[in-house]
């Protein structure tokens, strides 16, 4: 899962970086992160808190 989404998420932001070079779409990233910075804090937390810890399985 977690491979999955930072494959999907590296296609999304070159695909955004294309649009704005070739002028299909403005966007201002430094404004954006000025105003959304907050939102990567909480999407860290959450990837942390629901990723498995690693540990070995429990036996009986």
């Amino acid at each position: 899962m977690k491979g999955n989404f930072v494959s999907v998420a590296l296609v999304v932001i070159g695909a955004l970086a294309l649009a704005v070079n070739l002028e299909w779409l403005e966007f201002d990233l430094v404004a954006l992160l000025r105003k959304w910075w907050p939102l990567a804090l909480i999407g860290l937390g959450l990837a942390l808190f629901l990723t498995p810890d690693g540990a070995a399985p429990k036996r009986d």
